[in-house]
C-alpha cells in the first residue's frame, strides 16, 4: 500500500511523477499495488489504472486552504486518508505500507501499528534542506519534527540520492544502515519530431534555454534571470522558456520585468509531460540551477530528450551530471559561472553532442523497471527485519513463573 499526497491527476512536482512511475513499474512486474492519495474534482474515487489500484480521498469538512493553513490541511487530509486506507487494507491485506514524505506520516504510522506491517518511508526532501540548513519559523520546526517522527517509525528509509542519505542520517540521527539510496528513474519516450519542429519555428533562430520546475527559491530560477542580460549580449535572440508554477511566480515575473527582459522570457505555467519532453528536445540547453536539489528528476528527463545540461553543483545533481562528461556544472548561486557554462555549451556544438550521447548512455542505470526492482527488494528487507524484531520480542517476553519464597510472592525463572 502506497500513500502519497499527490498522484495523477494531482501532480505538484517531482514526487507525484516519481510515485506514479514507480507504482506502475512495480505493477508491471507482477506486484499488487494500491495507492491511496488525494482526490481532485472530476477524477474517479476508486479505479484501476495500468494494473495499479488508485483510491482518491476527498477532503473532510471544514475545508482548509493548503497554501494558507498547511498543518491544518495536512492533519485533516491524514484523517480522511487513514479511513480510506483502512478500508483498502481490509480488502487487500497489504504486506508493506510505503509513505512518501511527511504529508502522509500520521496515516502511515497509524496503519503500521494497526495492521502490524512494516513501514517504508521515502524522504524526497527535508524542510531544513529547503531552507539551507536551518528552520526559520514555527511551521518549519513543526514539519521537521514530523519528518523525524516518520523516519523513526519507519522500518526502512529510502532516499533518492547518496547526498540525501547523508542529509537524513545527519538531520534525524538515523543509523546509516537503516537508509538506502534508490534514485529517481526515467522512461524515455519517442521524440515527437513534428512538435519539436513547431516549437523551434515558433521561437525564431536564437538559442533556446529551458527551465522546468516549481517556482520556489530553492530551484534557483532567480539566478537564471540575473544571468540572462549578459547571455543575451553574447547570444542575440536568446530566449528562456519557463515551465512550471509555484508560490514565487509573481516575484520572479517582477524580477524579470525589473531586468527589462520582456519577451526574452516565456512563462508557460504547468506543462504536461508529453509537451515538456518536446520542449526539452527543442531547447539548446536545459538549466537546473537549484540552490537545493535532493536529486533533480528534470535533469534525467532532459537527458532522455537529448538536451545538453547545465546544472548547479549541488546535492543529488552531482551523482548524475558529471562535469564535462554528462553535462556542465557551475557553483550554485554563481551567476557568472552559470552564464559562462551556457556560453561554452552554445559555442561548442561538438561538446554539446558528446554530452548528450554520454547522458543517454548513463540513463541505462535509471530505468524504472530497475528502480522498481530495487524498491521491492527494500520491501523484502523491511518485512524480514520486522519479523526478526517481533520474533526477538516474543522470546524475551515469555511469561514469568510465579513462586512463593519465605511467604513472599516472587516472579522469576528459578524457584
Amino acid at each position: 500500500m502506497v500513500l502519497s499526497w499527490e498522484y495523477p491527476p494531482v501532480v505538484v512536482g517531482g514526487l507525484g511523477r516519481h510515485v506514479h512511475a514507480l507504482c506502475e513499474a512495480m505493477a508491471a512486474a507482477g506486484h499488487e499495488v494500491a495507492v491511496v492519495t488525494r482526490h481532485r474534482p472530476g477524477a474517479a474515487y476508486d479505479e484501476v489504472v495500468n494494473d495499479v489500484r488508485v483510491v482518491r480521498v476527498p477532503e473532510d469538512p471544514p475545508l482548509f486552504d493548503l497554501e494558507q493553513s498547511l498543518l491544518s490541511w495536512t492533519m485533516a487530509f491524514n484523517h480522511a486518508l487513514t479511513r480510506a486506507a483502512l478500508a483498502v487494507a481490509d480488502q487487500t491485506d497489504p504486506e508493506v505500507v510505503h509513505a512518501h514524505d511527511w504529508l502522509v506520516a500520521h496515516a502511515a504510522t497509524t496503519l503500521k501499528h494497526h495492521l502490524g506491517v512494516p513501514l517504508v518511508a521515502t524522504v524526497h526532501a527535508t524542510e531544513a534542506g529547503r531552507h539551507q540548513g536551518w528552520l526559520p519559523g514555527a511551521l518549519n520546526r513543526s514539519i521537521h519534527t514530523v519528518e523525524w517522527w516518520l523516519t523513526y517509525e519507519a522500518r526502512r528509509v529510502v532516499t533518492c540520492s547518496e547526498y540525501m542519505r547523508w542529509e537524513v542520517t545527519r538531520l534525524f540521527d538515523l543509523p546509516p544502515d537503516k537508509v538506502t539510496p534508490i534514485p529517481n528513474g526515467t522512461d524515455p519516450a519517442p521524440v515527437d519530431h513534428a512538435a519539436v519542429a513547431a516549437i523551434r519555428a515558433g521561437y525564431g533562430d536564437g538559442p533556446l534555454l529551458l527551465f522546468a520546475g516549481r517556482l520556489v527559491y530553492e530551484k534557483g530560477l532567480h539566478d537564471v534571470l540575473r544571468a540572462l542580460p549578459r547571455l543575451r549580449r553574447r547570444h542575440p535572440g536568446l530566449r528562456l522558456l519557463v515551465a512550471g508554477e509555484g508560490p514565487q511566480g509573481d516575484d520572479l515575473r517582477a524580477q524579470a520585468k525589473a531586468l527589462r527582459l520582456g519577451r526574452a522570457v516565456e512563462w508557460l505555467g504547468f506543462v504536461e509531460p508529453d509537451r515538456l519532453a518536446a520542449l526539452s528536445a527543442a531547447a539548446d540547453c536545459a538549466l537546473v540551477p537549484s540552490i537545493y536539489e535532493p536529486f533533480g528528476m528534470v535533469a534525467l528527463e532532459a537527458a532522455a530528450a537529448g538536451t545538453p545540461l547545465v546544472v548547479a553543483d549541488t546535492g543529488g545533481l552531482r551523482e548524475f551530471v558529471r562535469h564535462g562528461t554528462t553535462g556542465l556544472r557551475f557553483a550554485s548561486g554563481d551567476v557568472a559561472g552559470l552564464a559562462d557554462a551556457v556560453t561554452l555549451l552554445l559555442r561548442d556544438e561538438v561538446l554539446a553532442r558528446r554530452l548528450v550521447r554520454a547522458g543517454r548512455t548513463a540513463l541505462r542505470d535509471y530505468a524504472w523497471p530497475a528502480i522498481a526492482a530495487r524498491t521491492v527488494t527494500e520491501y523484502g528487507r523491511a518485512v524480514r527485519e520486522e519479523r526478526a524484531l517481533h520474533d526477538g520480542l516474543r522470546r524475551t517476553q515469555a511469561p514469568l513463573r510465579m513462586v512463593v519464597r519465605d511467604g513472599n510472592l516472587l516472579a522469576g525463572d528459578t524457584p
